[in-house]
């Protein structure tokens, strides 16, 4: 009896430390980790705000946001912190790794979160609207905007950010000059100065540090549990990370000259056909990065009257004007494809990019140019005119009449002095179905086919 009584004791001992552990296991609970590393854009905008949804759902204890941007679309932010303002899921945002930084939208994204934490060696600030063609940035305090678009655009963005960290009581003053005076500090500044709850070495140290931390998630208060959590990696889907790809003004406009390009030299030497496949495949991408990027059709109309320009240098002798007011053209386009109302830091360096890119396309259609103006206006030989200069071989003696070898063919031939069966002879005049020849210096120049 006394066995069967240790038995069951030892029974119930190992089944209440099995519990005890599935319980501490299911307590632990998970949270999910994302990564933004790149500009704000409709696409990663998308792929934040369905993390959000997904760490709602599926009961995680947070969701981390790790975060290295130099900015991005005003619009791609205003929804971003829209879902970060009203998640029902804490939303911590870390700047990280080290030499990271949460430039312009960042800072917004930064100061929405429920906790902002920032890795040693990083940065966040200059917050400032500029428009999407790279103008803008900090104003002096005696300049006024000539730009009323602009200026509007600096005031709903002062707002903006007041409002995002009235609601997060984060040092406000600090925010509005984050915008105003295009401010920038480091991880240590923005602690001391209230702006980030705190400053962690990696996601270690953070989730080590938040744990226990009470905060407020919409009219509840939350004490973080995050002590053994399971981390969880949200994955951008293929066709997210396609779109954020495509979500540059560098490469969509890369792609629209190496389209134009494409078609350029198909249109030039019709029946290539590679060319003409590539560019066509090249619009349809940028067809794709216009559909999500802020896009002026007058930018695109001015490129390809440039377009037209550079063909046009082909059949109108202009001395290479037109050829000019083309690039020019180009240019002009290039800084106007993107410039739209719309607030955006993702610009399009003028001299470091566009003026490099249209130079390299403007070298290219040169060279098709010249070849191709050589071919339209260059001497046109067909026929047997193409036996002019041709090396052959005397077939009989030549004293002076004989036959010869070239081309395939056995044609008659006269020569002004005599030459001997198998020496080299030159074509110097067709005349008629007889030929006139000279004996050739060598055979530097044969025929195709010398047998027969």
């Amino acid at each position: 009896m006394m066995r069967g009584f240790i038995s069951s004791l030892r029974i119930a001992t190992i089944s209440l430390a099995l519990l005890a552990l599935f319980a501490g296991s299911a307590a632990a609970g998970h949270i999910n980790v994302i990564t933004i590393d790149g500009s704000i854009n409709p696409a990663s905008s998308d792929y934040l705000q369905g993390a959000i949804a997904q760490s709602e759902s599926d009961g995680a204890e947070a969701l981390l946001i790790e975060l290295d941007t130099p900015g991005g679309l005003l619009s791609s932010t205003k929804d971003i912190i829209q879902a970060m303002l009203n998640a029902k899921v804490p939303v911590i945002v870390f700047v990280s790794p080290k030499g990271a930084w949460a430039a312009s939208a960042g800072t917004f994204i930064t100061l929405a979160g429920h906790i902002a934490a920032m890795a040693p060696g990083t940065s966040i600030g200059a917050a400032s609207p500029i428009s999407a063609s790279g103008g803008g940035g900090k104003r002096e305090e005696d300049d006024e905007r000539s730009d009323v678009s602009m200026e509007k655009a600096e005031k709903m963005t002062m707002a903006f950010m007041e409002a995002i960290a009235n609601e997060r009581k984060r040092n406000v003053e600090w925010a509005i000059s984050a915008v105003r005076e295009a401010e920038a500090i480091t991880q240590d500044e923005a602690l001391k100065l209230g702006v980030i709850d705190l400053v962690a070495a990696n996601r270690a140290d953070l989730l080590k540090q938040v744990h226990g931390m009470e905060i407020e998630v919409g009219d509840e208060l939350v004490v973080l549990d995050l002590d053994g959590a399971e981390e969880r990696t949200i994955q951008m889907t293929g066709m997210t990370k396609f779109f954020n790809f495509l979500a540059s003004p560098d490469i969509a406009m890369l792609l629209v000259m190496a389209g134009m390009l494409g078609l350029y030299i198909e249109f030039q030497q019709p029946g290539m056909l590679v060319p003409g496949i590539l560019g066509a495949f090249c619009l349809v991408l940028a067809g794709f990065a216009f559909q999500i990027l802020p896009f002026s059709w007058i930018g695109l109309l001015v490129m390809l009257v440039g377009m037209a320009l550079l063909v046009l240098e082909i059949f109108v002798t202009s001395f290479g004007v037109l050829f000019t007011l083309g690039v020019i053209c180009l240019l002009v386009g290039g800084t106007m494809i993107f410039d739209m109302p719309e607030v955006s830091d993702l610009t399009l360096p003028f001299w470091g990019f566009l003026v490099p890119v249209v130079a390299g396309f403007a070298v290219v259609a040169g060279i098709v140019v010249l070849i191709v103006t050589r071919s339209i206006f260059g001497a046109q030989t067909a026929g047997v005119d193409e036996l002019l200069g041709m090396v052959g071989e005397a077939r009989t003696p030549l004293r002076p009449n004989g036959k010869v070898f070239i081309r395939g063919e056995f044609w008659s031939a006269t020569a002004d002095q005599e030459i001997a069966s198998g020496e080299p002879v030159e074509v110097t005049a067709v005349e008629g179905m007889s030929l006139r020849v000279r004996r050739a210096a060598s055979r530097s120049r044969p025929d195709r086919d010398t047998s027969g």
